[in-house]
């Protein structure tokens, strides 16, 4: 069976430079590597062809043999005075020359990239407690946060009297080694420098080489009217610092806002619960209630109100995080029964009672029921 012309192979023209070669062969052995096609048997044997061409065609001389003669300038040594052709020799120094590019996400970046980047600082959590006025009001809040900031006698390099770290001679500043087995060339962190591709001979004495140091920090933070418990605030690159002069994280506060004596919050709206007097429910008349914005309201009370009653102040309840109004607050009504009567009182309220046998349409209702109840059940 013969050859496959070596440019077809590739998908490329006779002319065609070292770099489109190079991103052509970079297409078929992604395309083509047989880890990737375990369903295709043939894939293996396209991707060596692919590796055969591009072994070939990235060499100069060998390119020049080959566009004079073709593939009969490596059969016999013809051409070149002797040499192995390329399908009988070891192909890795082709996929070696793009190994980077293709796997480079997997191990850490490409050719020149391979040094990992400075590690960022941890992201932080603070808890704060707000009162709901606080919420509805929105405040300033001045915080004190202990955290990890950079060191103020190397400047966060990690290196005494603020050197610059020296690069690794294990690794080049690669933050990776490599070492050949078989077919592939495999790259693992670099020990000696943990993958930063930098050392430091003589670390900062304040922060031992870290590059940073142990403070608290105050901050002042912009709290929004209308939080409520769980609302998280970021502050970006407020968190802890990097490992010699890595970002720094960011923090986090979250809100929790604490009961309140009067109101009771669900999301926007407020709940007011309002004992009201006997007399008032029975024949009506006005209350005044509190408002969290610190005024106050005067409710009328229908006569003839039951416990749990609720009438809506309208726009009285807290604002919306985000625009968009405020919610409403509610009244609740709670019928008080006297205590402590005087025997005047208890006198009234018995003459009372015996005026007011219609003027109760639930107890009459329910006594219905259950007298009906009973002569069924005899």
């Amino acid at each position: 069976m013969s050859k496959r012309d070596y440019y077809d192979v590739l998908g490329v023209a006779k002319g065609a430079s070292a770099d489109e070669l190079k991103k052509a062969y970079r297409q078929k052995a992604k395309e083509l590597h047989p880890d990737r096609n375990s369903d295709n048997p043939k894939a293996e044997e396209q991707f060596k062809e692919a590796n055969e061409a591009y072994e070939v065609l990235k060499d100069a001389d060998k390119k020049a043999a080959y566009d004079r003669y073709g593939h009969a300038a490596f059969e016999g040594g013809m051409g070149g005075g002797g040499q192995r052709g390329p399908g009988g020799g070891d192909f890795s120094s082709a996929f070696s020359d793009v190994f980077e590019d293709l796997f480079g996400d997997f191990m850490g970046g490409g050719r020149g990239g391979g040094r990992q980047r400075a590690a960022r600082g941890s992201d932080l959590r603070y808890n704060l407690r707000i009162d709901l006025e606080e919420a509805y009001n929105g405040l300033q809040k001045a915080i004190t946060v202990p955290t990890s900031v950079s060191c103020s006698s190397c400047e966060g390099s990690g290196a005494e009297g603020g050197a610059e770290p020296q690069a690794c001679p294990t690794c080049s500043g690669m933050g990776k080694v490599r070492a050949q087995q078989g077919f592939f060339t495999v790259e693992r962190t670099c020990p000696t420098c943990s993958g930063a591709g930098q050392i430091i001979k003589n670390p900062c004495k304040t922060c031992g080489g870290a590059g940073r140091e142990q403070k608290e920090r105050s901050l002042s933070v912009n709290i929004p009217a209308g939080v409520e418990t769980g609302t998280r605030i970021r502050l970006a690159g407020e968190g802890e610092a990097g490992m010699r002069g890595g970002p720094t994280g960011d923090l986090y506060i979250f809100i929790e806002v604490k009961e309140h004596d009067l109101f009771q919050r669900d999301g926007v709206d407020l709940f007011c619960r309002v004992p009201v007097s006997m007399t008032t429910a029975a024949i009506g008349g006005d209350v005044e209630v509190p408002t969290i914005d610190g005024g106050r309201s005067r409710v009328k009370v229908p006569g003839g109100s039951q416990s749990g009653r609720q009438m809506r102040l309208r726009s009285k309840g807290m604002p919306a995080l985000r625009g968009g109004g405020s919610g409403d607050m509610f009244i609740e009504l709670a019928v008080e029964t006297p205590v402590n009567l005087t025997g005047k009182q208890k006198e009234l309220l018995r003459e009372f009672e015996k005026l007011s046998e219609e003027n109760n349409p639930e107890l009459s209702g329910f006594f219905k029921k259950v007298k009906s109840f009973w002569d069924g059940s005899a």
